[in-house]
């Protein structure tokens, strides 16, 4: 783990490993860490960004051969949570379907998420969900199905 500040943190993850439980765990120590330096994060957020970064890693694992990266930054009252993994091909959100079975992370995410950004990267991509601290979900600053409120970078 880099941590360059107390509002920034960066770790790498590899197959096996427990990964996403280390993840998630990561996770709920750097908004503790926040919470104990003066910033409150309600619990309803602390768990938010754990879902979040379950998925984003989850996903990562699944679709990318190699190591991910996962970034969590606190930006103003906001937590930046951001995963690189090296698989170019960029995700989709699909369109809700409760028949379907599985495939329903990124749907999770961005009912969550304040924000949500797919980002091309010389190798790879990043995904970015940023999740509102004071503990406030915005679904209607999520994407919706016809992709209001993404940005994805090519």
């Amino acid at each position: 783990m880099r941590k360059t500040d107390d509002a920034h943190i960066t770790d790498a993850f590899v197959r096996g490993d427990l990964s996403p439980s280390r993840a998630r765990r990561l996770t709920v120590d750097f908004l503790q860490g926040l919470a104990r330096r003066g910033r409150p994060v309600p619990p309803r957020a602390v768990e938010a960004a754990r879902l979040v970064t379950s998925e984003l890693l989850t996903n990562a694992y699944e679709h990318a051969p190699g190591p991910v990266l996962l970034e969590l930054r606190l930006e103003g009252g906001l937590v930046a949570i951001t995963v690189w993994d090296s698989e170019p091909a960029l995700p989709v959100v699909g369109d809700a379907d409760p028949a379907r079975v599985g495939r329903h992370g990124l749907e999770v995410v961005t009912s969550v998420a304040l924000h949500f950004e797919v980002r091309r990267e010389p190798v790879g991509k990043r995904v970015t969900a940023r999740i509102a601290l004071d503990g406030e979900t915005a679904p209607e600053h999520a994407p919706a199905r016809d992709g209001r409120g993404t940005r994805v970078h090519r």
